[in-house]
């Protein structure tokens, strides 16, 4: 507003008018100026600092107990716990597996070395002392010769040849083992393959990253079938949780790189698979065509791709929404609204100390729900009661009204874990589950194409899968590369993680 000092007005009435617009003008620019603050301590925050979201304790404490207290319940007296604890295990070392061979190497007395310097009379034998140590032995390559014998009749009717085995590759150069290693390093290690290219020339072998690329794209082929089976299993799950995750994917048609999407659909406990899933963009039609033959709890973020899977009464998709998305906009909001903002992640914390009790008490699903029943449902009554009692004292496009009405639009999707003890309180399993994929990206940056991008996600949901079930990822890898192209297709469930480690433990290999 432009005001010429020089013709002010002299109408007290235009005066207060003009009063009033600058007013107005002065709290405008004062909530753009809190809201660009905002934004960039998030950003430096991002950038900087750590990304863990910690709170202060005491700080949450004492607004726990004055919540607790408005609840008409007193609040915990301070006791000294430490008879219940567990003693601590000591910082030392420990000991070494017993599954890792051993090479014994004894150091014992010589011949003149054997007698008392005392008396000069002979020693003898009373024991050892044991010690161990860590050795390590560096990777290596060999070759292996196929020699396929041929036989010829005696009298020049016909010549035979021995068949080798069906290879994973055929006709290709590497081994199963040099397969399962180099998906491993990449996708499991996060080690880019022309990082790869030069260990193997430090070993004497000249491998391109073009050619390790093409025998990742085969691999990938190969196992196909096993991860149609797989995402099949993961569809019926009661409860599924899932997320998304940016890559870079090089694209021929831009001078850039372009935002593909990587997505993880983690399986309930019956089914321990975790599947992902690539797609160009981050259009709903990803999500819509995996989960079309899904029905069950989906617990997700707020993404408005997932409405249409809730929408449709024939899918029968239930919403379950996650805490720890509500507690970050909550966290994020305290720069500008403190109170409000400590008051609300106390209360969270509160949720989920009942969750860490049910953990320490090691419930099952009906254990859980009457827990939550008992102490989270009036927790979530008195959130809800706080945040429709504070929303109206606050802007609604600031941090603090953002947060409170996505908490508000979600309600019942986040009080739904209280309804049913197989749900989680929060969606951080299929977050986890995109942290390789997040940690990934730093090294190997981008994907080279679409079809890179499904090749990373068919493999990755196999050593994800392994990580999850504490299967060495290489063992599996090796031993299916192998018997895939002459397993039965009858019998092509044998192959998943969960069932080849109950095979492996029930004849005793591992």
């Amino acid at each position: 507003m432009e005001i010429d000092r020089d013709k002010l007005p002299e109408d007290v009435a235009a005066l207060r008018q003009m009063v009033a617009a600058l007013l107005e003008e002065v709290d405008s620019k004062e909530r753009r100026l809190q809201q660009l603050q905002h934004l960039l301590e998030q950003l430096l925050r991002w950038r900087y600092g750590p990304k863990r979201e910690r709170v202060n304790e005491n700080q949450l404490f004492l607004f726990a107990v004055g919540i607790i207290t408005a609840a008409h319940e007193a609040p915990p007296p301070l006791e000294d716990t430490k008879a219940d604890k567990p003693m601590r295990q000591g910082h030392g070392r420990q000991r070494l597996p017993e599954s890792l061979a051993r090479k014994r190497v004894v150091y014992d007395l010589g011949e003149d070395e054997r007698q008392c310097p005392q008396c000069q009379g002979e020693l003898r034998h009373i024991g050892e002392e044991v010690s161990e140590r860590l050795e390590y032995v560096p990777a290596s390559l060999y070759v292996i010769e196929e020699a396929c014998q041929k036989y010829a009749c005696v009298k020049g009717c016909t010549v035979l040849t021995a068949q080798k085995p069906m290879q994973p590759i055929e006709k290709g150069l590497p081994g199963r083992g040099l397969l399962a290693h180099v998906a491993v390093s990449k996708y499991a290690d996060h080690l880019p393959l022309y990082r790869q290219e030069g260990i193997f020339r430090r070993h004497g072998v000249t491998l391109s990253r073009q050619t390790m690329c093409d025998w990742m794209w085969r691999c990938a082929r190969l196992v196909s079938p096993l991860f149609d089976l797989m995402k099949e299993r993961v569809l019926k799950s009661k409860v599924m949780q899932t997320d998304d995750t940016p890559v870079g994917v090089l694209d021929s048609t831009l001078p850039r790189t372009r935002l593909g999407r990587i997505w993880t659909y983690v399986g309930d406990d019956l089914h321990p698979y975790t599947v992902y899933d690539y797609t160009p963009s981050r259009s709903r039609d990803g999500p819509q065509a995996f989960m079309e033959k899904f029905s069950g709890f989906l617990q997700a973020d707020a993404y408005s791709g997932y409405d249409g899977l809730y929408a449709d009464p024939k899918r029968e998709v239930v919403e379950v929404a996650c805490w720890a998305h509500t507690r970050r906009k909550f966290y994020e909001a305290q720069s500008l609204d403190l109170m409000r903002s400590t008051v609300m992640l106390a209360y969270i914390r509160l949720l989920y100390d009942v969750e860490r009790e049910a953990h320490d008490m090691k419930l099952d699903g009906e254990g859980r729900l009457a827990l939550r029943q008992a102490k989270s449902v009036p927790i979530l009554d008195d959130i809800k009661a706080y945040l429709e009692r504070e929303q109206p004292k606050v802007l609604p496009k600031s941090p603090e009204g953002q947060a409170i009405t996505y908490a508000l639009s979600n309600w019942k999707a986040l009080v739904r874990y209280s309804e049913d003890g197989d749900l989680e309180i929060d969606n951080n399993g299929a977050e986890r589950s995109l942290r390789g994929v997040a940690v990934g990206r730093k090294n190997w940056l981008f994907f080279g194409s679409d079809n890179g991008g499904r090749t990373a996600a068919v493999l990755t949901s196999f050593i994800t899968t392994c990580k999850r079930l504490d299967i060495d990822p290489f063992a599996y890898l090796r031993d299916i590369f192998e018997r895939l192209s002459t397993h039965p297709q009858s019998r092509l469930a044998e192959l998943l993680p969960d069932l080849w480690m109950a095979a492996r433990r029930a004849t005793g290999d591992c």
